[in-house]
């Protein structure tokens, strides 16, 4: 027992009152309510808005300071001054280094605070408070938008002196796209970053179809994107924390293989694993150098700067295979870390473990709140405004008896009254009439009365509509979330791949031989590279890609050479052996276990990766299309001492659309924005050396462009697939509508004309977003590489399509 003294109830009595108090049950109700202070007020993060209190207090404060993106920065410390004395009274290091974590872009996918200044990286904290400068981002007004129009309940402070929002409204997903960790009593979190635009793709479908599954949510979130980019490895762990609120991923950082100079082959690491700075990666690769877990590394340089973003050199020894070095670098460094998933989060005031379709939930449930609260607001302003307006102009029609009525009262107490008597008015009116300034009874006052009075009655029909009916409040919470993927959506960072893809490698204690084997040399429609471990036909290698769909074959062996064709009209070199090899199976392994192009070559802003050709004279010459409709075959005078070359002249502002080696007997193929399909012998284009520019290969109208190419060997066993949409739409947001046609019931027509329909629009279309010409069968992907349906075989050449549950990426 434990004695505890409290002083009498009045000031004179000297005697004191001792109280009992049992000790176990004073430590147990003092730490639950440690623990509930800390669950509820410091450590967990609201579902609906995705901030922790701090955080939330930080950009409602800036906010009410006026620190708007368009205004300039001011210092950090005169922020978390503001905050700590209004409403935060925990430490000014705690808010600190909360405004700092907001502020950083290897920490959020979407950062919410502006920063000016040293704000930190991956190895270095920040700089003192007193140093740096902050204002909102562009991002945090959609945060606290419509805060003075009661879309949120708000609640006292510390001191019970101020009020502060218990939630913001929060139009962005925010505890999706930006992730969460925290450290409770009992509990923690640990959520990772999304994609804005497909975090807001698979809400907008849960708004239109609230029984929606997780499979069909993640057909647009397949997993996390992380703000360094990066590789994630194997799925199961993602469809677990997506299905149950609990999972693990492993990431990897995103490395090529390099001559680094003419006689020494380095690893070149570009992006490293989610918060896991390039020091940390040298400090252990130096440690298992010394202990012997690392071998083959003879230097390690940081080649970092602003211009060009991280770059990490490892240089390999001469007579040491790099990818076996890298394999051990994966094993033993932080080059491969593991991320835990923990989706906890407060859902009404109580700590839940939430999935994917939990997490979407409730976040449009307080959309369609904040949205409800808005527009009630906004519906009760404006009528009482058209209240007073109607009040108003009734004044201004008998304008003199107005005047004369209250130049006779007495006070205005009683030209109140009888103006209430005489005109029916009710007593805002009359007092609102009162209160008018001369000016306003000009002739122009009135019809800009008049013209406001018909705008409110507007505005209120709309906004009872909205209040009325559900479908159209969903339709106006749907179409915002629209406005803001298109405004702050970018392209995803982190590469999805379902394993890991490569061949169980021997320790590099000596180089490891690869024999000069047959194989085949692929390219994947999202971009992965990779080669078979051994020679298959086109057909197995189709039935061996579960994950992907192939873009590219080529006929090659291990220790060869293939040229991958890009949109600038240039062809680089690629050694097969640099290319991950699939292992053999009986089975359908993925291809995602392939290398991003933009490891293997080295590409220009802008440029991307369309076909594999064979670099063999006697190879069947590369054909090509572009935007423009130009047609070129090249002649096989490829240099043999280069990286890199140029196979077609390319005018202003024109670009390789698709590319493939052609023989005399081929059909060519394009597919322009306009629904034109046009076919041709590949007989009638003569091949030309690399610097000729081609011939007209199709004719275009004006505004349209050619968005398909392709080379077919068999007319009766090709398929056209044509994907329409509106061309105002956000890239990879619109599912739009399918159709898939034999190619042989499209008429052949000559080199240079028109071509004929091949998708009819409907209403609402205006474009093809997509279109693909190839053998039989059409596998659809999406952008991280999961198969998506298309519909079966239309028989129509010129019909409309059917409408898609979800946008395709690629076709192979």
């Amino acid at each position: 027992m434990a004695r505890q003294k409290t002083p009498a109830p009045e000031a004179e009595d000297i005697a004191e009152t001792i109280v009992d108090v049992d000790v176990s049950r004073e430590m147990e109700g003092s730490f639950l309510e440690y623990a509930y202070s800390v669950i509820y007020a410091r450590a967990l993060p609201d579902a609906r808005d995705g901030l922790k209190p701090v955080q939330r207090r930080i950009l409602y404060q800036m906010a009410d300071m006026g620190l708007r993106p368009d205004r300039g920065h001011v210092k950090s410390a005169r922020v978390v001054g503001e905050v700590m004395g209004k409403l935060h009274p925990h430490g000014d290091t705690a808010i600190y280094d909360a405004l700092v974590r907001l502020a950083q872009p290897f920490s959020l996918r979407l950062p919410l605070v502006d920063g000016h200044g040293n704000f930190g990286s991956l190895d270095d904290g920040p700089a003192a408070a007193r140093y740096t400068e902050a204002r909102l981002a562009a991002s945090a007004m959609t945060m606290t938008a419509g805060l003075d129009e009661d879309v949120v309940d708000f609640v006292p402070n510390y001191d019970n002196k101020l009020t502060q929002p218990e939630v913001l409204p929060a139009a962005i997903p925010n505890l999706l796209v930006n992730g969460a960790t925290g450290i409770a009593v009992g509990m923690a979190t640990n959520m990772a970053p999304h994609n804005l635009i497909e975090v807001i793709s698979a809400a907008r479908h849960l708004l239109a179809n609230p029984k929606a599954t997780l499979e069909d949510l993640m057909r647009f979130v397949p997993g996390p994107d992380l703000p360094t980019g990066g590789k994630i490895v194997g799925l199961d762990g993602i469809r677990d924390a997506y299905r149950t609120g609990r999972g693990s991923f492993r990431t990897r950082a995103s490395a090529r293989i390099e001559n680094v100079s003419s006689r020494r082959t380095g690893i070149v690491i570009t992006e490293l694993p989610y918060l896991i700075g390039p020091e940390k990666v040298i400090e252990k690769i130096k440690e298992g150098v010394q202990s012997k877990k690392l071998s083959g590394i003879s230097a390690v340089t940081d080649l970092t700067d602003r211009a060009h973003g991280l770059r990490l050199v490892i240089e390999i020894k001469n007579g040491f295979n790099a990818e076996a070095v890298l394999e051990q670098l994966y094993r033993h460094t932080p080059l491969e870390d593991s991320f835990g998933i923990n989706n906890v989060a407060l859902v009404d005031g109580e700590p839940r473990t939430l999935g994917l379709r939990e997490l979407l939930q409730v976040w449009v449930d307080h959309r369609l709140t904040v949205t409800r609260r808005r527009s009630q607001y906004r519906l009760t302003r404006r009528t009482e405004r058209l209240h007073l307006v109607d009040g108003l102009l009734l004044a201004i029609v008998d304008i003199d008896e107005v005047i004369q009525l209250i130049r006779s009262s007495d006070d205005a107490d009683t030209a109140r009254a009888r103006l209430i008597e005489v005109f029916d008015l009710s007593q805002v009116q009359a007092e609102y009439i009162l209160e008018l300034r001369l000016r306003r009874l000009t002739k122009f006052s009135r019809i800009e009365l008049e013209k406001e009075q018909d705008d409110l009655r507007r505005e209120i029909t709309a906004l009872e509509e909205i209040l009325g009916d559900e479908a159209r409040l969903r339709a106006v919470v749907t179409a915002e979330m629209a406005d803001v993927a298109q405004q702050f959506g970018t392209p995803r960072r982190t590469i999805l791949l379902e394993s890991a893809g490569a061949a169980a490698v021997t320790p590099a204690v000596a180089p490891l031989e690869v024999e000069d084997t047959p194989c085949w040399a692929l390219l994947s429609a999202t971009g992965l590279l990779a080669r078979t471990a051994e020679e298959a036909g086109p057909d197995r290698i189709e039935r061996r890609t579960s994950h992907d769909v192939l873009r590219t074959a080529v006929r090659t062996t291990a220790r060869g050479e293939v040229g991958a064709v890009t949109s600038k009209g240039r062809m680089i070199r690629i050694a097969v052996l640099d290319l991950p090899a699939l292992p053999p199976t009986n089975g359908a392994p993925s291809l995602s276990g392939g290398v991003p192009v933009s490891e293997a070559c080295l590409l220009e802003p802008g440029e991307s990766v369309l076909a594999l050709a064979s670099l063999a004279p006697d190879a069947a010459p590369l054909t090509l299309g572009t935007t423009q409709g130009v047609v070129k075959r090249v002649t096989a005078d490829y240099p043999g001492n280069r990286d890199a070359w140029d196979v077609v002249a390319l005018k202003p502002g024109d670009s390789v659309v698709g590319a493939g080696t052609a023989t005399d007997d081929d059909e060519l193929v394009f597919v322009t924005s306009d629904a034109q399909l046009l076919h041709f012998p590949a007989a009638v284009v003569r091949p030309q050396g690399r610097a000729a520019g081609g011939m007209a290969g199709i004719k275009l109208g004006l505004g349209v462009e050619a968005i398909a190419f392709g080379v077919v060997t068999d007319l009766a066993d090709a398929l056209v697939v044509t994907i329409a949409g509106t061309s105002g739409a956000l890239p990879g947001t619109q599912a739009g509508s399918a159709k898939v046609t034999p190619l042989g019931l499209y008429p052949a027509k000559g080199r240079g004309t028109g071509g004929v329909r091949a998708h009819r629009f409907i209403r609402g279309e205006d474009t093809l977003l997509l279109a693909w010409v190839g053998a039989a069968p059409a596998h659809a992907t999406g952008a991280a590489g999961q198969p998506m349906p298309l519909p079966g075989p239309d028989q129509r050449r010129d019909g409309s399509g059917i409408p898609l549950a979800a946008p395709v990426h690629a076709i192979g």
